[in-house]
């Protein structure tokens, strides 16, 4: 398991706004944080559970193609679950 940096985090979530909009992203994905990556799954941390569903759902491929780049490694799954689980 690899705790991601600020950076690697920060990264992502610039990338995604560029894809989305800002104003999708500031709507859907406000206080979001990408975390860590076990072999190819992506862990993120969303502020609720409606969010964490609504990012999983809809955005998921997105994000792993997003998070690949920027890690240099594959991504295939992304889990987004409500900051409460931290």
């Amino acid at each position: 398991m690899m705790k991601l940096t600020l950076i690697q985090d920060q990264a992502i979530q610039a990338l995604m706004a560029g894809i989305v909009g800002a104003e999708t992203f500031d709507r859907v994905f406000a206080g979001i944080r990408f975390d860590e990556i076990e072999g190819t799954m992506l862990y993120a941390f969303a502020r609720h559970e409606e969010a964490a569903s609504d990012i999983e759902d809809s955005y998921s491929s997105h994000i792993a193609a997003v998070a690949s780049r920027v890690l240099n490694k594959p991504v295939d799954v992304v889990v987004v679950m409500p900051k409460v689980l931290q």
